[in-house]
């Protein structure tokens, strides 16, 4: 009977343990893990400052190393050096622009007027020419007339020895024959002063046309004389750029704590010279902590996402930190010993096979609710019991 009651007590206990590890999976498979960065420089030098120390806890805007940074502060001026040279070479091009769109306007109002005087040279030589047809016509008018005066004149004259004419009426033909000559003589003027209006006005002409090559020839020099700002305007982004590069290479000499962290493996010292991308330090971020267990397939399906966790740490078991699923993971590395070794081509598949199918584990990720402070360390191992949501008001 003793014996039937051990051998039924063992069998309720396991029975109550399958129950318990069933309903409530747990595992020691688990680490505490966090968020980690490493502290690599951008760019290069000598270790200036160094005040951290290997496994210090620093505060967010904490300055942890300083680089030196002259050979980035004389960068920086030769770029604004040079961005402001720019700008007074765009101040002088605007200046010397302003002043050849001036000439170009002073060259194209001396060829609109060098226009106007050719347009009125041409009005002036039509003018000259008509006064001159008429003058001309005028002329041969008076030389008929005198023409006639004179020939009436020699007809008279002969006439008054014989008495036919009185000697008034010869002396009246004389008057009016000498009267038309004079005409023909001031007809003859007029004629030889119309004459040198039109070339006085054939001269202005071409004095106007002269004058309008000369207009037009300044025009195309002045026009062609005046620069655009455009190339230089071009140059005002790359040299905008180059200063706020070297602003940030000289920015990024001093480099502080982006957020409260653990400094660990530190390896470097004050003088030693800084490469590019080298790591000197690791921070660990302080503000989140995770717990990632691995769990078997077959139990992840009881621990959605939110599900209460009770967690210890090997290092302090009698204490528990509480946590929350955050998320659970969708893939492991294929076992090569199962679906043989993928490479190109054809599967290499092993040709014996493993009679016990153990069941894969998946991670799943923890998030520690409210950690103690300077108790977590990033690879410690944990134990951790999921618990049901009823009973996480009274934990």
């Amino acid at each position: 009977m003793i014996s039937a009651f051990i051998v039924l007590g063992a069998a309720v206990s396991g029975a109550f343990v399958i129950r318990d590890t069933t309903v409530y999976p747990r595992t020691d498979d688990a680490e505490v893990t966090a968020n980690f960065i490493g502290m690599a420089p951008l760019v290069e030098g000598p270790v200036m400052q160094l005040p951290v120390h290997d496994n210090e806890l620093v505060k967010k805007g904490s300055l942890l190393y300083k680089l030196d940074d002259r050979p980035y502060l004389y960068a920086l001026q030769s770029a604004l050096a040079a961005q402001a040279q720019l700008e007074g070479e765009i101040e002088n091009e605007s200046r010397r622009i302003s002043s050849q769109v001036s000439r170009v306007a002073v060259a194209n109002a001396g060829t609109q007027n060098a226009l106007a005087n050719e347009t009125r040279a041409d009005d002036e030589i039509k003018v000259a020419e008509a006064a001159t047809t008429q003058a001309d016509a005028a002329l041969q008018q008076a030389q008929a007339d005198a023409n006639y005066a004179l020939g009436n004149y020699h007809r008279v004259e002969p006439l008054l020895s014989k008495g036919f004419v009185t000697t008034d009426e010869v002396h009246r033909a004389k008057t009016l024959a000498d009267a038309k000559t004079a005409a023909v003589q001031q007809a003859q003027s007029q004629v030889a002063l119309a004459k040198a209006s039109l070339l006085a006005a054939t001269a202005q002409k071409q004095q106007a046309i002269a004058q309008m090559s000369q207009s037009q020839a300044q025009l195309k020099e002045s026009s062609r004389s005046v620069l655009v700002l455009s190339p230089l305007l071009a140059q005002r982004e790359t040299r905008a750029a180059a200063v706020r590069l070297a602003k940030y290479n000289y920015e990024q000499c001093s480099v502080v704590a982006p957020f409260d962290a653990r400094v660990t493996n530190l390896t470097i010292s004050e003088g030693q010279y800084a490469k590019i991308g080298q790591q000197l330090f690791t921070l660990i971020d302080n503000r989140r902590w995770w717990v990632l267990a691995n769990f078997r397939e077959s139990q992840i399906a009881r621990m959605p996402p939110g599900t209460p966790v009770d967690v210890y740490l090997m290092a302090g078991a009698r204490t528990k930190l509480r946590g929350t699923v955050e998320s659970v993971g969708y893939g492991v590395t294929p076992d090569p010993d199962v679906v043989g070794k993928l490479s190109p081509g054809l599967p290499d598949v092993q040709r014996t096979l493993n009679w016990v199918r153990l069941a894969s584990r998946y991670p799943v990720r923890i998030r520690i609710v409210d950690p103690p402070p300077g108790l977590l360390r990033i690879g410690q191992v944990a134990v951790v019991v999921m618990r049901p949501r009823d009973r996480d008001a009274g934990h």
